[in-house]
């Protein structure tokens, strides 16, 4: 496949995927009481965040694999039967939990439970096709969650309870599995199939799960800890602000779990970082181009999008456009750090994200809502000169380790004229 299909097939597969938990959601919110789709809300809280603990530790490191083909479809073969197995048993001791438990959240989160192989399972195909660089049969899978997924709720009777909700929302995944592992399947077969090396010390993905942990919680708790603490706007307020930059969401999230793959065709390290820095540059114009137009919005738009939060969050998008941007820059450095070496990422996470805390809790002492907003986009100015400042350290690092080699290649040996 060509780059710029397989990049299009990437970004787009990345799309449905978040489009279709937008969607699951809104119809979600039609279907049911407000008591039920908060049931349904927390339910789907916590399969985010395991989808996301999932990802870090399955998906990521795979899309790193290179090797020889057969090594590397071995690797995802074990991916997708580690995640499979592992999502049964974590779903088994969550069912077995709430089995006693009173209460309709307690019976939805054992719904969740029983459905987890289904969902994570999917979702790991996903890394896998991109791993392959197949990326169109994984656009192909999640369009045809997409379908079953909204179909099958769209048929379910208003006031429907919350366990009915996430047991049909989980069931409705099961064909798009059953054509993903059919897929998978003809180019897999006979591969070695190994799943202590995901059981390993050693292994990426437990440095890659403190990441997520880190980069997702830490910003949301402080949010959240300043609004109690201090004023109830400064959550609304941000979240209002961060889900119009959604899209770009939705970009960074295909650069870092699916970029790998991609730059990996690049014959030598400086070309993928020429490759992360332009790709940062095109991110970074984005965002400010998206917070541009966001800015023209007329008034009458933006209250339609968020009501009586818009004029405060219009105030803020200034300084939320070019935290986005900084994040396009920073975001691309951590894939260049992902190429060059990996477990270098994990320092800088846990340094800038505390850092960040740090500059939202300044700003919004100094000034309010606003500084907060410009205490974030300092904490992603940091990271993502931080970032870049290591890959130009490993870059240079690794010339000088490989000029001795160059040297000695060329210079003449003892029987040469």
């Amino acid at each position: 496949m060509r780059a710029r299909t397989a990049i299009g097939c990437s970004v787009a597969d990345q799309g449905v995927a978040a489009l279709t938990n937008i969607l699951v959601l809104v119809t979600a919110a039609r279907l049911s009481t407000v008591a039920d789709f908060a049931r349904f809300s927390a339910v789907y809280l916590v399969f985010t965040v395991l989808l996301g603990v999932s990802g870090a530790y399955t998906g990521q490191p795979l899309v790193l694999r290179r090797g020889g083909s057969d090594e590397v479809r071995g690797a995802c073969r074990s991916a997708v039967v580690f995640t499979v197995l592992a999502a049964a048993v974590l779903g088994t001791l969550l069912a077995g939990v709430c089995l006693p438990l009173p209460g309709a959240t307690a019976r939805a989160l054992m719904a969740l439970g029983l459905v987890l192989p289904v969902v994570l399972g999917q979702d790991t195909m996903r890394y896998v096709f991109s791993t392959l660089h197949l990326p169109h049969l994984a656009l192909a899978g999640d369009v045809l969650r997409l379908v079953c997924v909204l179909g099958a709720l769209a048929v379910q009777p208003h006031g429907a309870p919350a366990v009915r909700l996430v047991t049909v929302w989980g069931l409705s995944t099961l064909p798009a599995l059953l054509l993903s592992a059919a897929l998978l399947h003809r180019r897999v077969a006979g591969t070695p199939l190994r799943l202590r090396v995901l059981l390993r010390r050693g292994h990426l993905g437990r440095r890659f799960v403190v990441e997520f942990a880190v980069g997702n919680a830490t910003g949301q708790l402080s949010v959240l800890g300043l609004g109690a603490v201090g004023n109830p706007l400064v959550v609304g307020a941000l979240r209002g602000a961060t889900t119009l930059f959604g899209p770009l969401n939705v970009l960074f999230t295909s650069a870092t779990g699916f970029g790998p793959p991609l730059l990996g065709r690049l014959a030598d390290e400086r070309r993928r970082v020429r490759a992360a820095a332009t790709l940062a540059a095109v991110l970074a114009a984005t965002a400010a181009a998206w917070a541009t137009a966001l800015a023209l919005l007329p008034g009458g738009v933006g209250r339609h999008l968020l009501g009586d939060t818009w004029p405060t969050v219009a105030a803020l998008l200034p300084a939320t456009g070019s935290q986005y941007a900084a994040m396009a820059v920073g975001t691309c450095g951590l894939l260049a750090l992902r190429m060059l070496d990996p477990r270098t990422t994990l320092s800088i996470q846990v340094v800038f994200s505390l850092a960040a805390v740090v500059f939202l809790t300044g700003g919004y002492l100094l000034g309010g809502v606003p500084g907060a907003a410009w205490g974030l986009c300092l904490g992603s100015v940091c990271k993502a000169v931080a970032t870049w400042t290591r890959v130009a350290g490993l870059t240079r690092r690794t010339a000088v380790e490989r000029a001795p080699f160059s040297a000695d290649a060329a210079r003449p040996g003892p029987g040469s004229l």
